[in-house]
């Protein structure tokens, strides 16, 4: 599996790589628990001397892909939240936002992975937080989060670097990228099948 974990690898951590996986890892399609986190790290390890730009692509796109989610809490509405996020958290999710403001919600993405952020970035759009404090606020907490994740790689870049080449390191990176793309057909599947109330009009 390591050529295909170098092939990932090769696709993910690169500036253009981390802006993509940045975007998806702030929708609902994509669930990959520490994987632009790591991508982060990879990159600006690499980087060293540019590394100060690997927040910014991971900021906007985070930002992008955050906006689509929004969006599309925007669009369903608080009624069809069910399909996107499982019932047993939906309605603490939903305590959350209407007992939380715009800001103290975009806080919430500075808690580690794997906290379910997505949920609330959706339940927000569907529950109209205030959009502006929620993005630039979100905006602030990204830079810190990617800026210190970066700095830290710069510091530590050689040890970083020499750890990805081992086999320990593509055996846990396969894992993840499984666990990923298993739990992303599962949000695929989710967000296409019709709901309950929508079969049960059909049949009749």
């Amino acid at each position: 599996m390591r050529p295909f974990t170098r092939w990932v690898l090769s696709l993910f951590v690169s500036p253009l790589g981390v802006v993509v996986l940045a975007a998806l890892d702030s929708t609902v399609f994509l669930s990959l628990p520490f994987g632009i986190d790591a991508a982060v790290i990879l990159l600006a390890a690499r980087l060293r001397a540019l590394a100060w730009i690997v927040p910014l692509l991971a900021t906007a796109g985070s930002l992008a892909g955050a906006w689509l989610t929004f969006w599309m809490g925007r669009t369903i509405g608080d009624s069809r939240l069910h399909r996107y996020i499982r019932a047993r958290r939906l309605a603490k999710v939903r305590a959350k936002v209407r007992r939380s403001g715009a800001i103290a919600l975009a806080v919430l993405d500075l808690v580690p992975p794997p906290f379910p952020f997505t949920a609330f970035v959706l339940a927000a759009g569907a529950l109209h937080v205030r959009t502006k404090t929620f993005f630039v606020t979100l905006a602030i907490c990204r830079i810190i989060r990617f800026g210190g994740e970066s700095a830290l790689a710069v510091i530590y870049g050689r040890r970083i670097l020499v750890w990805v080449e081992s086999d320990l390191f593509h055996d846990i990176a396969t894992g993840f990228i499984v666990i990923g793309i298993a739990l992303m057909l599962v949000s695929i599947v989710r967000v296409i099948k019709p709901d309950s109330a929508v079969r049960k009009r059909t049949a009749a």
